[in-house]
């Protein structure tokens, strides 16, 4: 039976790829720092030689989007140089690479969604090491599935609706803004989806046309403040917490990194390959909400 190695182990998508069902066509394992840490290149081939995956998830990455832009050297070190030596590492041993990549390579400046063949323009470090670690995985191994997704959030870590809600708690208004907008992404449906490729690909054999970058997002789109309205509107059916939002522009909201004003992706390209669509994200919040409530 086919491999499956998980890297990266306690984040959102690694957590949510352990509970959701799995098919029958491959076995799925996990390793965490330190064990198997990008930022220390030379724990990569023990592990891979230890485990013999067929397939290996990089679910790991330095994705403090703020902080990255003082800590340039970490941030391209976990990012770009550590994907280089996994990326070498999987081509010497014939291991298939699905890299988990952002919206952020993109600058947010086009009217409509991104597909895969845009441009890319990253306007802040993070999204220059995750758009790094993209170049050297296309160099170095063929055999690859760059995954770019957005607006990432689960019962898990750290993330936009855990946020809301601890907010909601304390706060009779909070500030969100209303003028960037994306693809939120449930990391649950994420991880089924990457899950349903992997059985795909076991079954149907490895076909080199698949290779590539695919956007993986869920469906539909919305600004933050729509995202929060729609946590307090599925919060309040929950019985749990809610307040006042007030809509404000990015400009009264500084941040150390720059954000995209339009983190829209277009998933036809996935929905066309690999016949999967992710679900729409008002029902992504809606379990993620109900979840974190339980």
């Amino acid at each position: 039976m086919s491999k499956a190695l998980v890297i990266g182990a306690h984040g959102q998508v690694a957590r949510s790829l352990f509970t959701a069902d799995k098919p029958e066509s491959f076995q799925l394992f996990s390793v965490a720092r330190p064990e198997l840490d990008l930022a220390r290149p030379e724990t990569i081939a023990p592990v891979l030689d230890v485990q013999n995956p067929q397939f290996v998830i990089n679910a790991a990455a330095y994705t403090q989007v703020d902080t990255a832009q003082s800590n340039e050297a970490e941030a391209f070190a976990v990012n770009a140089e550590g994907v280089d030596v996994l990326a070498q590492e999987c081509a010497n041993r014939n291991i298939v690479l699905l890299h988990l990549s952002t919206d952020y390579v993109y600058d947010g400046t086009k009217q409509g969604p991104y597909t895969e063949t845009d441009p890319t323009a990253p306007l802040g470090v993070y999204g220059r090491s995750k758009l790094a670690g993209e170049e050297v995985i296309r160099d170095a191994n063929p055999a690859h599935l760059i995954l770019r997704t957005a607006w990432v959030h689960s019962p898990y870590g750290t993330n936009f609706v855990k946020t809301m809600l601890r907010l909601a708690e304390t706060k009779e208004q909070i500030n969100v803004i209303n003028d960037q907008t994306g693809c939120p992404t449930f990391a649950p449906h994420l991880a089924n989806g990457i899950l349903q490729i992997i059985d795909r690909l076991n079954r149907s054999g490895k076909v080199d046309h698949v290779w590539g970058t695919y956007c993986m997002a869920g469906a539909g789109n919305t600004s933050w403040y729509d995202f929060a309205r729609e946590v307090f509107e599925q919060s309040k059916r929950c019985g749990g917490p809610s307040c006042e939002i007030k809509p404000i522009p990015a400009t009264e909201w500084p941040t150390p990194a720059p954000r995209p004003e339009n983190s829209k992706l277009d998933c036809q390209k996935l929905e066309q390959q690999f016949g999967i669509r992710l679900p729409h994200w008002r029902q992504g919040v809606a379990k993620c909400v109900a979840d974190i409530l339980a």
